[in-house]
């Protein structure tokens, strides 16, 4: 279990700054506002940071969910296209949390199919980090 920790922690690390960095990226070059969305917690009334306590509480999201990915790629024996399967998860995780964009003015439309495509093309990646270092993992 510590390794299934310690290797998810990385991995969660590393996706989430990846996800992070292609949504803001994604945000500077389009204007919609998908990195905004992804550390968006104005719904949680007692949260007030600036952008980097925000990124920091978004990487306190991405690692116990890359953990529980290891866990369910170990006991479920998913080795074989772990890269797809972390993608499809992620894509899902990316679609249930879309939503929060209801939430707030700040955020986009949810009814905006440019920031629903870069919403998932970026969870995309970040199951594909995972996958890859999940892969590697295995290997």
């Amino acid at each position: 279990m510590r390794n299934i920790i310690f290797k998810g922690t990385i991995a969660g690390i590393a996706g989430g700054l990846i996800l992070g960095f292609f949504l803001k990226w994604m945000e500077a070059l389009t204007g919609v506002r998908v990195y905004t969305l992804l550390l968006n917690v104005d719904y949680i009334p007692i949260i007030n940071f600036k952008e980097t306590g925000d990124f920091l509480l978004h990487l306190l999201v991405s690692v116990p969910l890359a953990i529980v990915l290891l866990w369910i790629v170990r006991k479920k024996g998913w080795e074989k296209g772990v890269v797809c399967k972390m993608v499809v998860a992620s894509i899902i995780v990316g679609v249930l949390l879309y939503p929060l964009t209801l939430l707030s003015e700040r955020t986009p439309s949810i009814s905006s199919i440019q920031a629903i495509v870069l919403w998932l093309i970026g969870h995309g990646i970040y199951g594909m980090v995972l996958g890859l270092f999940y892969k590697n993992e295995i290997e």
